[in-house]
């Protein structure tokens, strides 16, 4: 089994590959304090959960570089094994721009989109921000948006005005009739209007009809509200660090 691990700034995915498809998944709340044994204990409870009992390589994606290495040890503890950390330079993704600021989660997403979808395509990745990359017909990463994520937006809603805590809920209507009600109208179908505006803008800058595909917490929560067809797929970060590790296995000790 491949152990595949994506560290993001509010939540750790991982899951184990038998080398082409993903196993299971499972998320665990990103905790900076955490120490390397802490993070080895609940890596260890995810496998076990799971019933692993052989994990041959692992492959790790961050965008928080304060853990990178603190897990990285968490699974050296656990597995056996010396992580691969994926960077932009061994992505073997072509781009029309230096990578090198391009989170790997986000080109490992691309490559993911590649193989698996009709090009040219977007990935949505809805997380604690919202992020979109494109990749044309010609297989390269052309590029994407970063914007604020559905509850950073909402919590700086909270906080910088008067207006109440709610629950994040699906709205019984898009006209809401008091305060909470337009809230989370506001929130999820202003959300939902953005993805598609932005889709239409890509299509429009591209002069082409382009797959949508979302991943990420919030995805199965936005896209039923999403006038565009959009995929979901919440394994597509895994499914793409498990690429690039085949790629790139023969460069681990």
């Amino acid at each position: 089994m491949i152990l595949a691990i994506d560290i993001g700034n509010t939540n750790i995915s991982a899951g184990c590959s038998n080398g082409r498809d993903i196993e299971f998944s499972e998320q665990i709340s990103t905790n900076h304090k955490a120490t390397s044994l802490e993070y080895a204990v609940l890596l260890k409870s995810i496998l076990e959960l799971h019933k692993v009992q052989n994990i041959s390589g692992a492959v790790i994606s961050s965008v928080v570089p304060t853990l990178t290495e603190t897990i990285s040890r968490a699974v050296e503890k656990i597995a056996l094994v010396t992580p691969l950390i994926v960077d932009s330079e061994i992505i073997n993704l072509k781009t029309l721009e230096p990578s090198a600021n391009i989170g790997s989660d986000l080109l490992a997403s691309a490559c993911a989109l590649i193989k698996e979808y009709p090009l040219p395509a977007v990935v949505i990745d809805m997380g604690t921000a919202t992020t979109f990359a494109v990749v044309n017909s010609d297989r390269e990463f052309i590029g994407g948006m970063i914007m604020p994520g559905l509850k950073n937006s909402l919590d700086s809603l909270i906080q910088n005005t008067s207006l109440p805590k709610i629950r994040l809920e699906t709205p019984e209507r898009l006209i809401g009739r008091n305060t909470s009600e337009c809230m989370k109208s506001g929130v999820i179908y202003g959300n939902a209007s953005c993805i598609d505006g932005m889709i239409d803008r890509i299509e429009l800058e591209t002069g082409r009809r382009i797959t949508a595909v979302a991943t990420g917490n919030l995805s199965e929560f936005i896209v039923p509200y999403c006038r565009h067809q959009i995929l979901i797929d919440n394994e597509l970060v895994l499914k793409g660090l498990v690429i690039i590790y085949n790629d790139n296995k023969k460069i681990l000790p």
